[in-house]
């Protein structure tokens, strides 16, 4: 996915909404956090989204996975709500606002979004997460730290721990 892309989601998501702010929790959202993203972090044709007052479920049938806006376009968004993500509790204080025209991002900054990718450890997030380590784009310290602030009655702290420092060493192979 690329900027104009994404820019172009957030837009038909707030026509399709009536809405004009969405928080972002895909991994695309670093379309909105770095500046130049690393090529391996684009390869996603799909941004995770919902809108701040819960509107998921119009953007994702109309624009939507197998959507006719999918077909037409080769991307979409996946609406989905706020307990998708794994997030720490304070991740908002974090928070980057970025503006696309009159459409506000609200995105878990890029410590937070991986603490997430952690936390879900799927194959395409141990991908993910490895090229940001190996790009020095985050902090094995710091995403340690911000692990440890997630919820401990619904994840596994240590596992999710040991699976990020695997990937960090992987990062350095």
């Amino acid at each position: 996915m690329q900027r104009s892309e994404l820019a172009h989601v957030l837009r038909a998501s707030s026509a399709i909404s009536n809405e004009t702010s969405f928080v972002l929790i895909g991994s695309q959202a670093v379309l909105l956090l770095l500046d130049q993203p690393p090529p391996d972090l684009l390869r996603s044709t799909e941004i995770d989204l919902y809108p701040a007052l819960e509107k998921a479920d119009l953007i994702d049938g109309a624009i939507g996975a197998m959507s006719t806006f999918h077909d037409t376009f080769g991307y979409h968004a996946d609406g989905v709500a706020p307990e998708t993500a794994s997030l720490p509790a304070d991740w908002m204080s974090r928070a980057v606002l970025t503006y696309v025209g009159d459409v506000t991002a609200i995105c878990p900054d890029l410590h937070d979004l991986t603490v997430s990718k952690c936390a879900a450890a799927r194959e395409k997030d141990a991908d993910y997460v490895r090229v940001l380590l190996r790009d020095q784009l985050v902090d094995l310290d710091v995403l340690i730290e911000r692990i440890a602030l997630l919820d401990p009655r619904k994840h596994d702290l240590t596992l999710i721990t040991q699976w990020t420092q695997r990937r960090a060493q992987e990062a350095t192979e």
